[in-house]
C-alpha cells in the first residue's frame, strides 16, 4: 500500500476515534434524579452510548435502545435492540412500541436520558395513526431514492410518525428529559437527528406535504388528511410540556475533522477544513472537489501543497440506476473520472458509521492510476457512475474501505491529499 493511502486510512480511523460515544459521553451526564432513571435512544451509535452511560452512571438505571442489525454493544442493564436500516422492518417497530410504553406513567422526579444518532429515523418506526406500515415503509423508500436531503426526508418522517418529532418526549411527561445527540446532519441542528423524538419540532405538517408534492411522492387519501389535520401536529418549541428538557450534542463531523486535521499535521500535510455541512449530488459534490484540487496543483491555492482538503455532511444520490454502492462510492467514482488521473492527487471518501449505503463497506480509495487500472480490468468509470455502480467498480480493483460497523455516526468523511511535486 503506498504512503499517501496509508496516510488517508489513518487520517480516517482519526476522524473515527474522535467521535466515538463511549470515550466522550461521561462528561455529558446528569447527575442522577431523586426518582428512577429511564435510558432510551435510536441510532447507529445509540448501543455504543448505551455502554458508555454503563460505564459511567453512579445509582440504578434500565432502559431500551434500538441499533442497526451489526452495531450492537455489550450492556447489562440497558437492553440492546437491533431493526432494519435505512428500511424500518417489525423489530424497530415493536422497539418503539415497547420505548413509549417505558416511559409512560413517570413523576417529576424522574429522569428520561434519551441517546440519539444517525439512523435512528428508520430504527425508530412507529407509524401515525391511520397510517399502514406497509404504505410507511413504500414512503421511506421513495424518499431514499429521491436524492432528497436529509433534512426534508426528517420533516416527512416526523409527520408520519406517532414518536418522532418531540412527541416521545410527550409520552414522557412529567419526567425530566434529557437528549444527548451524536449528529449525523449539515448544521447539527439535534431537532433533525433521528428526525428528533424527543426534541421540539420547528417543521410542520404543510411542510412535510410540500416535500411529498416536490418529489412526485404518490401517498394515500390517508396520509393526506393526516397532514391536514392541525389536531396531529408535532408539538413546538413553545410547548410547556418540553419546558426544562436539556439536549447536548456530544459529538459532529466537525469534530472528526479537527482530529483528522491534527493527524494530517503531525503526517506532514497542511489540512484545510474545507466544510462540516457539504450537502449536494455526490457526484457533482466530487466535480467542486476535484476543481480545488485542481486550483492547488496549478496555483498553490487556497492552500499550499503537501497539503489534505478535509470535508464532511451528507451527500445525496438519486438512484438511476441498478448498480451497487452508497453516496461515498458513488462520490469516489465521480472524482476520479473528474480528476483524469491528476498526479499527486489521491482521495478517500466513507462514511463514519463503516457502512456505506446498504453495502458492506465504509467508502473507497483512489489514486492518479484509478482509471487506468479500472480501464485494464475493463471496468468502465462513465458507465458504472451512470448505473449507480461504484462498489463493483471499486471492488474491481480491491479499493474498498471495509471497516465493519464503527458503532458511531457524524456522516460522510472525505479527505483529499495533494502530494508535493
Amino acid at each position: 500500500m503506498s504512503t499517501q493511502r496509508t496516510v488517508l486510512l489513518d487520517l480516517f480511523r482519526a476522524a473515527v476515534q474522535a467521535v466515538d460515544p463511549l470515550h466522550i459521553i461521561a462528561p455529558h451526564l446528569p447527575p442522577p434524579p431523586k426518582g428512577r432513571t429511564i435510558v432510551i435512544g435510536a441510532g447507529k451509535a445509540s448501543a455504543r452510548m448505551a455502554e458508555g452511560v454503563e460505564r459511567h452512571w453512579q445509582g440504578p438505571l434500565s432502559g431500551l435502545v434500538v441499533t442497526r442489525y451489526g452495531h450492537g454493544a455489550v450492556t447489562e442493564r440497558i437492553e440492546i435492540v437491533e431493526a432494519g436500516h435505512p428500511v424500518p422492518d417489525e423489530a424497530g417497530h415493536a422497539a418503539a412500541t415497547r420505548m413509549r410504553d417505558m416511559v409512560r406513567g413517570l413523576t417529576p422526579d424522574d429522569l428520561v436520558l434519551c441517546l440519539i444518532s444517525g439512523g435512528g429515523s428508520a430504527l425508530l418506526s412507529l407509524p401515525a395513526k391511520g397510517i399502514g406500515v406497509d404504505e410507511k415503509r413504500a414512503i421511506h423508500r421513495a424518499l431514499l431514492k429521491s436524492g432528497a436531503p436529509i433534512d426534508e426526508m426528517n420533516c416527512v418522517r416526523k409527520h408520519l410518525s406517532a414518536i418522532k418529532g418531540g412527541q416521545l418526549a410527550l409520552a414522557c411527561y412529567p419526567a425530566q428529559v434529557v437528549t444527548l445527540v451524536v449528529s449525523d446532519v449539515p448544521g447539527d441542528d439535534p431537532s433533525v437527528v433521528a428526525s428528533g423524538p424527543t426534541l421540539a419540532d420547528h417543521s410542520t405538517q404543510a411542510d412535510a406535504l410540500r416535500i411529498l408534492d416536490k418529489y412526485g411522492i404518490a401517498v394515500s387519501p390517508a396520509v393526506r388528511a393526516l397532514l391536514a389535520d392541525p389536531e396531529r401536529e408535532t408539538p413546538k418549541p413553545d410547548d410547556p410540556r418540553l419546558a426544562g428538557h436539556r439536549f447536548t450534542v456530544i459529538a459532529s463531523a466537525q469534530d472528526a475533522l479537527e482530529a483528522a486535521a491534527a493527524a494530517a499535521r503531525d503526517a506532514g500535510y497542511t489540512p484545510l477544513i474545507l466544510s462540516n455541512s457539504m450537502e449536494g449530488e455526490a457526484r457533482e459534490v466530487a466535480i467542486a472537489h476535484a476543481g480545488i484540487a485542481r486550483q492547488v496543483m496549478l496555483h498553490g491555492q487556497p492552500v499550499a501543497r503537501p497539503c489534505v482538503i478535509l470535508s464532511g455532511g451528507e451527500t445525496s444520490v438519486t438512484v438511476r440506476g441498478e448498480g451497487r454502492g452508497g453516496r461515498n462510492a458513488e462520490f469516489a467514482l465521480s472524482l476520479a473520472i473528474a480528476l483524469q488521473g491528476q498526479r499527486h492527487v489521491y482521495a478517500i471518501a466513507c462514511d463514519t458509521d463503516g457502512i456505506d449505503g446498504t453495502e458492506d463497506n465504509a467508502g473507497a480509495l483512489i489514486d492518479p492510476c484509478t482509471l487506468t487500472r479500472a480501464a485494464r480490468l475493463g471496468l468502465d468509470a462513465k458507465a458504472m457512475l451512470a448505473n449507480n455502480d461504484g462498489y463493483s467498480y471499486f471492488a474491481g480493483m480491491c479499493d474498498l474501505v471495509c471497516t465493519g460497523p464503527t458503532r458511531t455516526n457524524v456522516n460522510d468523511f472525505r479527505a483529499i491529499l495533494i502530494d508535493a511535486a
